[in-house]
């Protein structure tokens, strides 16, 4: 086990803090700070700046921690258990943080509101995962469930499940969610193919499609919105 150092280059992002804020640091700095300590041979900020180089895609800096998988950051001299955890959780942790703010506004007749709440779950996603939402006749949720997880199969995501689970729930109308990993929140022609037929078969069985929202990198598009509901 490699000996844990205080040197004055881990000191200086506390002292920073300390003196100036949290705002006046870095991102690195940042990170350096909730890992307090480095190696014999690597501060504290330089792990943090190991860890950040490890982002890749479309999520730069702090939000590349939300798709560093924990084996890579173990992979890195410095990075143990204890330390790889700290980072996961600090990113799950911002996520609820997100969530909690944008539950303030959340309101199911309002395509922004819902975008909103359901982003920081959606859009750091590296699968396809589609939700459907149970709502009351006063447009309040009763329930969240997973239709898919991975690559959407359009043959299996039927409306049959949809409406069973529906029914199940006592719902008065389904809105549906899913985000596009590559970012583009544009609808597929799939998304739209499979949208009319569940709007045509919740409007059969008394049960309206109010929405469907596709999730991007910090863009998204309603059905409703733009007309195409």
């Amino acid at each position: 086990m490699e000996a844990i150092t205080e040197t004055m280059s881990q000191e200086q992002p506390y002292e920073k803090f300390m003196h100036f804020g949290a705002e006046a640091l870095t991102e690195a700095e940042l990170l350096a700070v909730i890992l307090r300590t480095g190696t014999r041979n690597c501060s504290a900020l330089e792990l943090a700046e190991k860890v950040l180089s490890l982002a890749r895609g479309r999520e730069k800096g702090l939000n590349a921690l939300h798709h560093i998988p924990l084996r890579e950051l173990l992979k890195i001299p410095g990075i143990g258990e204890v330390k790889a955890v700290k980072l996961k959780s600090l990113a799950e942790l911002s996520k609820r943080m997100a969530r909690e703010q944008a539950a303030s506004t959340l309101s199911f007749d309002s395509p922004d509101t819902v975008a909103r709440y359901f982003m920081e779950e959606l859009r750091h996603e590296e699968r396809e995962k589609v939700l459907l939402l149970s709502l009351d006749s006063r447009l309040n949720l009763i329930e969240k469930d997973v239709l898919s997880i991975g690559t959407v199969n359009y043959s299996l995501l039927s409306a049959r499940e949809i409406f069973v689970l529906a029914f199940q729930n006592k719902a008065s109308s389904v809105m549906l969610l899913h985000n596009h990993p590559s970012g583009d929140a544009t609808p597929s022609r799939q998304d739209v193919c499979i949208t009319e037929k569940i709007k045509e078969a919740g409007e059969l069985l008394g049960i309206p499609l109010t929405d469907h929202i596709v999730i991007g990198s910090n863009a998204y598009t309603s059905f409703k919105k733009c007309g195409l509901l």
